[in-house]
């Protein structure tokens, strides 16, 4: 069975390359075993620093990335 592409322009969200390159590179250097929890952690704890009155991990990337 085959599914006819789209002819679809995707644009990736500012902000979230640098998510994502904070995330490879906390892997990289903690090597964890069960790297989906480990990511569920660090989005958690970037939530909690959000939450708590501190820098925007994700708007600090949209300007980095202007």
């Amino acid at each position: 069975m085959s599914i006819a592409s789209a002819d679809t322009n995707l644009r990736v969200p500012a902000g979230f390359r640098n998510l994502l390159e904070g995330l490879v590179r906390e892997v990289l250097r903690e090597q964890p075993t069960d790297v989906v929890a480990f990511a569920a952690q660090y989005f958690q704890k970037l939530l909690e620093q959000r939450e708590a009155g501190g820098v925007d991990p994700v708007a600090w990337g949209a300007m980095l990335e202007d």
